[in-house]
């Protein structure tokens, strides 16, 4: 198995991103406290973050970034994860659209140049309806002269609040080619654009995850990137998954590794208990398997190209990995008892933000679909 875990030796000014998350993350933990109490947006620390370089992090040096790997982005929201679950799932929302171009920069050459050079000359941060319209898409783009007209509703807007750019995609009822989606990326400040504050959810409450409405927005064919079917697969979501599914699940990961030190803590007083040691044990399985799943997904993601066969992995790892953060959790309440009910104690906000596992794609019925259709040798018809 790769060594993901280890830093690749470079200049002093690109390195420490784990160690910068390790000293940040007890800091950011307070006002996310507070986040979560009121439904508020966790806007201070996303303000600190943007301000340590760290929605600049992933894009390459030679574009004035940070030169942080795949690898390392994914285990620095793992480590925000266990401060802060709203502030690192608002910023992988970000991340992964900074480390896709920039893979296709890497690996493919392409002219994405001036969007990842904005990221770290004006600290722009990026925000995804991606997991919201999916392979469906939303709202309706009507042909106008020199582009189109937009009218949708975008739920799940994590980090909305502070976002600059919006990656969305409408859908286009060509006359020949039938329901077209057309994505695109959309300046939060342009005409039309507004945020509907609706976000008021059991977890993950300061993610500010609100819902975008674009009324009668222009958007150029120019400012048109892709064209697809809609409802159907397309390439760019082999990428899309290679590249954001293990980013956007190592947060859920750092939720795990919380919640066990605090019932480890906890349990210390009784350790003699042998029912109590059968139970951490379990708890234990349960963490090393999410962490061994997240390492297996990193480790694909850096060393295998897009491809069906990679979607494949990269969902099934998906689906592990929330079946063990979820029983991590669900465990670590049983062992701790009645005082994992008390909200001071803080399990009840590991608890319920783990949840939020359950709904990004692949939810875990399509995943499964998906792996025995590829075991059978037969075709996939779901993508």
């Amino acid at each position: 198995m790769l060594d993901i875990q280890q830093a690749p030796s470079k200049p002093p000014q690109t390195t420490g991103w784990l160690a910068l998350a390790e000293a940040l993350g007890p800091q950011l933990a307070e006002s996310e406290q507070a986040a979560d109490i009121s439904d508020q947006y966790v806007l201070e620390n996303i303000k600190r973050l943007k301000e340590a370089g760290f929605t600049a992090a992933g894009v390459p040096t030679q574009l004035g970034g940070g030169g942080a790997s795949h690898a390392e982005m994914c285990n620095v929201l793992r480590i925000l994860g266990q401060h802060c679950s709203s502030t690192a799932l608002a910023l992988s929302m970000h991340t992964h659209q900074v480390m896709i171009p920039t893979w296709k920069w890497q690996h493919q050459q392409m002219a994405v140049e001036g969007l990842l050079t904005r990221v770290a000359q004006e600290k722009i941060m990026l925000l995804s309806t991606g997991g919201a319209d999916w392979l469906n898409g939303s709202g309706t783009a009507t042909p106008s002269e020199g582009g189109f007209i937009i009218n949708s509703r975008k739920g799940f807007v994590s980090g909305s609040p502070t976002g600059d750019l919006l990656i969305t995609s409408a859908i286009y009822d060509d006359p020949t080619a039938g329901k077209t989606v057309l994505h695109f990326a959309l300046p939060m400040k342009s005409p039309g654009v507004s945020i509907d504050s609706v976000w008021q959810a059991m977890g993950m409450r300061g993610t500010g995850s609100h819902t975008v409405l674009l009324e009668d927005v222009f958007v150029s064919e120019q400012a048109i990137s892709l064209r697809r079917p809609a409802g159907k697969w397309h390439p760019a979501f082999h990428l899309i998954t290679l590249i954001a599914i293990p980013i956007i699940y190592s947060v859920y990961v750092g939720i795990a590794e919380a919640a066990r030190d605090l019932t480890i803590q906890n349990a210390q007083k009784r350790r003699d208990d042998d029912h109590v040691c059968y139970l951490v044990g379990g708890l234990e399985n349960e963490l090393t398997n999410a962490k061994l799943v997240q390492q297996q997904m990193i480790a694909i993601a850096a060393s295998q190209s897009p491809s069906i066969e990679t979607t494949n992995q990269i969902m099934t790892g998906r689906t592990l990995i929330t079946q063990s953060v979820l029983k991590v959790v669900d465990a670590a309440m049983e062992i701790t008892g009645g005082l994992a009910f008390h909200r001071p104690y803080g399990l009840e906000k590991l608890f319920r933000d783990a949840q939020g596992a359950r709904y990004h794609p692949m939810r875990e019925e399509v995943q499964r679909k998906l792996a025995g259709q590829l075991a059978l040798g037969n075709t996939p018809e779901i993508l």
